[in-house]
């Protein structure tokens, strides 16, 4: 069967930041970080910034393509933090992003330059690496999802497992040039009798991707009313899973349901459980409900969405460090991104059965090939020219691009 490789080859590996403290769940804890870093001086700041081969205070490097950070050499840095990011921290996590590329080590400067109110972020996910686990009911899907997506640029984390590429769905900015094989749209409209847009392959791509060895593949139905019942479906999943950003609408549960904060939230929660005869989600004495079991049993890569959430924003930091530089207690938005998360995760949960239901190998006849469009030409695969962005260079020089 196709591979996603192929369907969308376009494809860059995971960023990687060098330091964990460019990265945090709330743009003012990370305000607070640069501020510390620039009124320390000399060894101090060195050590605070956390140097790497790729990164150091006296690195020179030019400007994140849409961003206009300094290009200053950051041992003479004095002035204010660039306004933090919104990026994807692994699957259904936002997380914020000093974007300033005097402090990544890999930033990937390909995606920056496509990401934009029009873009959509496909990221693989890998395999669990463990076969099962105790806390997990049965019948629950540990792998979960073989790609999700994202509007905000993702950095690529992986809770378990190896992490996957990013592939983006235009290969320019503006929504333009579907990073799609060339000629899968019209070849695809040729035989299920009706257009197909880079969207409706996206939405199957959502049903119908499944974990393999070599990647995320995804069969493609030799019978058109299966092809369009599934970007039915696939529409609905990616509405979800970009949590309103392009709709304006915010994803809400059917019936008027939706959670609450039913008993305060401790100021520093340590401890996460699920009742299931409640429906409730204890954080220590807190409580949020109602929380359905289809939330909390959502998975990716072997590992609960809703766990690893809470560990990355409650683990201990190394004292002395920048990532130690924290919220002394829960912050109120940190709740509010909560809700929203149980939200879109029930939603998801909800619709797990149909995307099962279409996606299993036995429910349509596969397309074994597409021919004269698979596999996609090697240009296909490396990244659009985009010469619209002006780009500061190194210590304020001229990019050239």
């Amino acid at each position: 069967m196709p591979m996603l490789d192929e369907l969308m080859p376009w494809g860059v590996r995971p960023l990687r930041l060098g330091r964990a403290w460019v990265l945090a769940p709330d743009p003012g804890t990370l305000t607070a970080r640069w501020d510390a870093l620039v009124r320390a001086e000399g060894a101090q700041r060195t050590a605070l910034f956390h140097p790497t081969r790729a990164r150091t205070p006296d690195a020179a490097v030019g400007q994140l393509p849409g961003q206009h950070g300094a290009t200053t050499r950051f041992a003479a840095e004095r002035g204010r933090c660039p306004a933090p990011v919104p990026v994807a921290h692994g699957p259904f996590d936002r997380q914020w992003l000093i974007p300033d590329h005097r402090l990544i080590d890999v930033a990937r400067p390909e995606l920056w330059r496509v990401a934009d109110d029009h873009q959509v972020f496909v990221v693989e996910q890998g395999p669990p690496a463990v076969s099962g686990s105790a806390t997990s009911s049965p019948g629950v899907d540990l792998a979960g999802p073989a790609v999700v997506v994202s509007p905000y640029l993702p950095d690529g984390h992986a809770p378990a497992g190896r992490p996957g590429r990013i592939r983006p769905l235009f290969r320019r900015p503006g929504g333009v040039e579907p990073n799609l094989a060339p000629g899968l749209l019209p070849a695809l409209g040729e035989r299920y009798g009706r257009e197909v847009d880079a969207f409706a392959v996206l939405a199957w791509i959502l049903v119908a991707a499944r974990h393999s060895p070599a990647g995320a593949a995804v069969p493609l139905p030799v019978d058109p009313d299966v092809f369009f019942d599934g970007v039915a479906i696939g529409r609905r999943l990616l509405d979800v899973q970009l949590g309103g950003a392009r709709s304006g609408e915010r994803p809400r549960l059917p019936g008027g349901r939706r959670p609450y904060v039913r008993a305060a939230l401790p100021p520093r929660p340590t401890a996460l459980a699920y009742d299931p005869t409640e429906q409730g989600l204890h954080l220590d004495d807190g409580r949020i409900s109602p929380v359905p079991a289809e939330a909390w049993d959502v998975h990716v890569g072997g590992v609960r969405v809703l766990e690893h959430w809470f560990a990355l924003r409650t683990a201990e930091a190394e004292p002395g460090t920048l990532a130690a530089v924290r919220p002394t207690s829960w912050p109120q938005e940190w709740t509010s991104d909560l809700l929203e998360l149980i939200t879109v995760l029930a939603l998801l949960g909800e619709l797990a059965p149909r995307r099962a239901a279409l996606s299993s190998p036995s429910a349509f006849d596969e397309l074994t090939e597409v021919p004269g469009v698979l596999p996609p030409p090697a240009s296909s695969r490396r990244p659009a020219s985009v010469l619209d962005h002006r780009e500061e260079g190194p210590d304020g020089q001229f990019a050239l691009l």
